[in-house]
């Protein structure tokens, strides 16, 4: 019976270690994947900024973070605030407005900026100022504005949770091109441009949670050790 517990304890002991140790491998893995890719947004974010042509690229989606200049008017009137986003410690809306791109018949999502709202009058849209005629935009390609949880149908007035590229496309009548335009530059039209840097999480929290992983594979070798073999020859002395 005493070889048997030995043998299972043994085993038990052996498999947390393997796995615990396999663990902190893959979470330093994925550190390493995440420094490359801030690596490689950042070398994206320093390039020289794009003409507007390259956004009618058929791999306009390979350019995302790149910088990028545009000529255009905006369409005001299908201004969305996208209810529900933070820009540093406030809680607010992103500002998206379709810019009609000069020279073309196809239009962007720009994410303007932010906007604070006003929480005791929460239909209120916030003062955001629209300039008509042409106008010169810098800013960095990006994805489509990002999704939050949604309970419920999507709403389809100027204050919404979630904007689809492609349903409101349809709902608009533009050509919209596949990726979106955040804004850059200092604030101006009531509008902050204090962009969350892209990526999540950074590298470190992985490399914690590596060290943390191969402590407890430590551990458990040091318990067996010492419940299997010093602690049974202390006794026997």
């Amino acid at each position: 019976m005493t070889a048997l517990r030995f043998w299972l304890v043994t085993a038990a002991a052996t498999t947390g270690i393997a796995v615990t140790f396999a663990l902190g491998q893959w979470q330093l893995g994925r550190a390493h994947q995440k420094e490359a890719l801030q690596q490689a947004i950042e070398a994206a974010r320093t390039s020289p900024p794009l003409p507007q042509d390259a956004m009618l690229r058929p791999d306009a989606l390979s350019l995302v973070h790149r910088p990028v200049r545009l000529r255009g008017r905006w369409d005001a009137a299908h201004t969305v605030f996208l209810d529900n986003r933070q820009m540093g410690a406030r809680v607010g809306f992103y500002v998206v407005t379709p810019l009609l791109l000069e020279g073309s018949d196809r239009a962007v999502l720009v994410q303007r900026g932010f906007a604070p709202r006003n929480f005791e009058r929460r239909e209120q849209l916030p003062p955001v100022r629209t300039p008509d005629g042409a106008v010169d935009v810098a800013g960095r390609i990006a994805p489509p504005p990002s999704r939050l949880y949604q309970p419920g149908p999507p709403s389809t007035g100027p204050i919404r949770q979630n904007l689809d590229i492609d349903a409101f496309a349809a709902e608009t009548g533009l050509k919209l091109l596949p990726v979106s335009v955040q804004q850059t530059g200092a604030a101006s039209e009531g509008l902050s441009r204090d962009w969350p840097v892209t990526g999540g999480r950074g590298p470190e929290t992985n490399y914690g949670y590596a060290v943390q992983w191969w402590a407890l594979s430590a551990l458990i070798a040091c318990l067996y050790a010492w419940f299997q073999f010093i602690q049974p020859r202390r006794r026997a002395r």
